[in-house]
């Protein structure tokens, strides 16, 4: 079911993406010389590779600054783990001198049992 939902959404937008791609073959100058009116930084590359280009570069610039904006709670999940592993190994550390249950028969010298949890 899924894979059809996502066949269903990213058909549509693979047509377009060829469209975009067949309609801007024409060659453009992409400069990088803003200053020069025959820029030497420069290249010749169809309309679409640019648009695609710019878009796969936001998209990775985006993935970065959101890698590295999640830090914090990269840190805090990693501490919280720590913390974890550490209370669980005390609480079995606890549990191995923990008193008997009570009900179970046992008592402290000079004192009764107490009566079992209904």
């Amino acid at each position: 079911m899924v894979r059809f939902l996502k066949s269903l959404v990213l058909l549509p937008i693979a047509i377009l993406v060829i469209l975009v791609a067949v309609a801007n073959r024409d060659p453009v100058r992409l400069s990088l010389d803003p200053f020069s009116p025959d820029p030497v930084f420069s290249v010749m590359l169809p309309l679409y590779a640019i648009l695609f280009g710019a878009v796969a570069l936001g998209i990775v610039v985006g993935g970065i600054f959101t890698w590295l904006g999640q830090g914090k709670a990269r840190r805090q999940v990693r501490h919280r783990g720590r913390e974890i592993r550490r209370l669980e190994g005390e609480t079995e550390r606890l549990k191995a001198y923990a008193p008997p249950e009570p009900g179970t028969g046992l008592t402290l010298p000079g004192r009764t049992a107490l009566p079992a949890p209904r």
